[in-house]
């Protein structure tokens, strides 16, 4: 190779200061949308064993409803097994005889970031013909988004 084709040759260098800049800028950009819609959606996961411990309630509640046993079932009682989840502080039954009948689940405070004590999981049961319509648009949890 003679000095004319040497300097003909480019040199090919790495990425200019500013280049470097504008990746860490775009990254910082996508963490700070992709951040709290992770917390949201590990929040949302972790209110999932809220709204599952309402489960065996509403199962309670729609039997009682076709067999007639209790007569009244808000007088069915809580079972144990009913709140085991570390996040369920209490599952309770209340409402009238005929209905509607209303599940409550509290949550555990401090077990999950980003679900409180206020953001119970209300379920309203109304009887017709023998069925049980469940309505969950109401509680704390409705506000916070988890439910």
């Amino acid at each position: 190779m003679n000095m004319n084709q040497m300097n003909n040759v480019k040199k090919q260098g790495g990425f200019t200061l500013i280049e470097l800049m504008i990746v860490v800028a775009i990254i910082g950009i996508l963490a700070m949308i992709a951040l709290p819609a992770y917390q949201t959606y590990t929040a949302k996961a972790g209110y999932s064993e809220v709204v599952s411990s309402a489960g065996p309630a509403k199962t309670a509640v729609e039997v009682c409803v076709q067999t007639g046993i209790p007569a009244d079932c808000s007088t069915i009682a809580a079972q144990a097994g009913w709140s085991q989840s570390p996040l369920v502080t209490s599952v309770a039954i209340t409402g009238a005889a005929g209905g509607p009948y209303t599940i409550t689940v509290v949550p555990t405070a401090g077990v999950r970031s980003g679900v409180a004590v206020t953001d119970t999981y209300v379920a309203v049961g109304t009887v017709a013909n023998g069925t049980t319509t469940w309505d969950t648009t109401t509680g704390g949890c409705v506000a916070t988004n988890l439910c």
